[in-house]
Order: structure tokens, then sequence, then C-alpha cells
């Protein structure tokens, strides 16, 4: 046999084993189940059950948000900006106390225009907005869900449930709807803190999100229900957080 029929046979053989390895590719999907499953976590799980369970389908979204959005890097945030940020949080958590649902409206408005800021889609295109922190932050992204979608239903349901009960289910309904806010607003308070925080998918330049107004507090919010933990020693005393906790009212000062 001549050395060109060899050289030929080698060349076809290459490219069969090219586009074989490219269908097996493309047949698997973007990424395999198990590195979706490491990469979202909690995500992965109720990705599959609202696909009601067909894990193909779920990876087939899950694959498509990191297409989308896992090269996204997002923009770190000013210092001021910054304490804007955590003054108005806190400011949501001392307002639940009187307000829980105006509170906990006020933390998804906060998230939206937090995740903007820091180079997410906007939050006026919520579900795309979802979708990219999901990528980001799956084992906390839940939390904005939770407040988004109890600060639409609530808006909805209080008012029938409150109209078609008597005085003692009324009043039962209050207060099951206000623990399903002070939940949420416990869950939501995980995201907010990361994405206040510098990030590893900052590219550096601060500054270039959206502005938010001044609030009139100072300092970062306490983590609702919790004991707050203790405050670096690289911050100032004076914005070390609150002590106190969601449901009870704060002491007057002397």
């Amino acid at each position: 046999m001549s050395t060109g029929v060899i050289i030929v046979l080698i060349v076809i053989v290459a490219a069969v084993l090219a586009v074989a390895a490219v269908l097996a590719l493309r047949a698997r999907g973007p990424q395999h189940g198990g590195s979706l499953k490491r990469r979202f976590g909690p995500e992965y799980d109720r990705a599959v059950v609202r696909h009601d369970g067909d894990t193909k389908a779920a990876e087939r979204e899950l694959s498509e948000r990191v297409r989308r959005h896992g090269s996204l890097h997002t923009r770190p945030l000013e210092p001021a900006e910054r304490e804007r940020f955590e003054a108005r949080w806190t400011a949501a958590q001392e307002r639940f106390v009187d307000s829980p649902r105006e509170a906990v409206g006020e933390a998804d408005r906060l998230l939206a225009e937090l995740a903007g800021a820091r180079g997410y889609p906007d939050g006026a295109q919520y579900e795309e907005q979802l979708a990219a922190l999901s990528v980001h932050h799956a084992h906390h992204v839940d939390g904005y869900r939770r407040v988004h979608r109890v600060t639409h239903a609530q808006a909805q349901s209080h008012a029938a449930g409150a109209a078609g009960a008597g005085d003692g289910g009324a009043e039962t309904a209050v207060a099951s709807d206000t623990e399903e806010l002070r939940e949420a607003l416990v869950a939501a308070r995980a995201l907010f803190e990361q994405l206040v925080r510098p990030g590893r998918h900052d590219d550096g330049r601060p500054g270039t999100g959206a502005r938010v107004a001044p609030a009139a507090a100072s300092g970062p919010a306490s983590a609702p229900g919790s004991t707050p933990a203790s405050t670096p020693a690289s911050e100032p005393a004076a914005r070390a957080p609150h002590g106190w906790s969601l449901g009870k009212r704060r002491p007057k000062e002397s």
C-alpha cells in the first residue's frame, strides 16, 4: 500500500472521529447533568419540579441560562452607593414592624435595583434578571423569587381573604400572612448580602451601574431574625449592624 493511500485513510478516519465527537457533544448538551446539578444546586431541583420531573427539559433550560448569562461580568459598587443600598435595606427591615407588606415590597424593588446596578439585566425584565442571577447566585436567588412572589400575591389575596373571613379568621389570616412575609424577607437577605459586596465576576469598573437615591439612615442591615455577625476590624464602628430582629419593636432611645 502506497504512502499516499495510507495518508488518505488516516485523514478519513480522523474526519469520521471528529464528526462523531461533535455529534456526541451535541447529543448530551452544553454541560453534563452532573455539572449542571453541581453548579445550580437547589435551582436544579426547582427546574426539574417545574418541568414535572423531566430532567432533560430542566437541563436544557439551565444550559440555556448558562449560554445567555454565563459570561456576564458584574460591576462593583462605589462605597457611597453601597452604603445607600445598605441603608435602604435597614430601613425596610425597620419598617417591617409596622408595615410588613410595604417592607417586603421595598425589598423586592431594592433587589431589582441592586441587581441592575451590578450589571444584571434590568429589573423591568424580571424573568431575565432572575435567570441571570440564578447562574451566578444559584444558592441564594430563591429569596428574591419569594419576595417578588409574595409581594404580588399578597396584594391580590389579602383583600379577598379578609373579606370572606370572620373576625377570628381574619386575625389568623393576618398572622399567617405576616409570617410568610417575614420568612420571605429573611430568605432575601442572603442574596442582598451577595450582591452588595464586590464579587469575583466584577470587571473592575465601579460606579457604572444605576444610581440610587440617598436614604435617610446609614449602615448595613442586620440579618432578620438572627444574631448579627461581629463587625470586621477594618469596618468603621458606626457601620455595625443593628441587633434587633423582625417582628420586635425597636427600643426607644433615652
